[in-house]
């Protein structure tokens, strides 16, 4: 009787640990399908001025890091709704943009 105490309370605690090892990863971004990396601290408002100031004004919609284009890559949206891919270099610096044919609401 002692040993299967012990494995119900094995058993209990293995499942605890995994839920919460599935919290952490949704939590955290490591849920994600795609597997993006998003931009984040002082790189992301580093890249997101530098997306901007290339675009002339907009909004942050989405960021990536390790993009096949560039180090990292912005995406802003124009007052009009159109998307805008802005790829960046390590340093910040513009590589290129691209315009992408899906506006905010996915027209």
């Amino acid at each position: 009787m002692k040993h299967r105490g012990k494995w119900i309370v094995a058993a209990a605690l293995s499942a605890a640990l995994v839920g919460a090892g599935t919290g952490i990863a949704v939590a955290t971004g490591g849920g994600d399908d795609d597997g993006e990396q998003p931009i984040t601290g002082a790189a992301l408002e580093k890249a997101s001025a530098a997306a901007l100031a290339h675009t002339d004004g907009g909004k942050v919609t989405g960021t990536e890091v390790g993009d096949e284009e560039g180090y990292y890559e912005v995406e802003v949206t124009l007052g009009d709704g159109k998307q805008t891919d802005v790829h960046l270099n390590k340093d910040f610096k513009v590589l290129g943009s691209i315009a992408d044919h899906e506006g905010e609401n996915g027209e």
